[in-house]
């Protein structure tokens, strides 16, 4: 059986990247426009792993990251940040929301399918 990751990013050429790469490396990949439409997700499916950019309109990375950790059902769940941003303040403040990793875009393919595979295996 497939393992489903949600990929939350405002930009839809991200997300059609991320989940040509998921789908190649046998994940099954799920696209929500921002943090507020990820939570709308959760509600209704169930994921192995949330890619996430930060910034977004609505809801953003970190704020979604917070929300995911309140959740129960989804506490234990691995969120990797994807995204332009490299400051060490805003990695902090990821790891501090409950952000399991961290990658800078634009992202290696092959990299970002092994940090898929060490959190969740194909």
């Amino acid at each position: 059986m497939s393992k489903s990751v949600l990929c939350v990013d405002d930009s839809a050429s991200v997300r059609q990247m991320v989940s040509f790469t998921l789908e190649s490396a046998g994940y099954t990949p799920d696209t929500a426009v921002d943090g507020a439409d990820a939570i709308t997700k959760l509600d209704q499916n169930k994921y192995q792993l949330i890619i996430t950019d930060l910034n977004m309109p609505n809801l953003d990375g970190i704020g979604m990251i917070r929300k995911v950790r309140e959740m129960p059902q989804h506490a234990g769940i691995p969120i990797v940040m994807l995204t332009t941003e490299s400051d060490e303040t805003k990695k902090m403040e990821g790891k501090a929301a409950g952000a399991t990793g961290w990658i800078v875009k634009p992202f290696d393919q092959a990299k970002l399918v092994a940090v898929v595979n060490k959190l969740i295996g194909a």
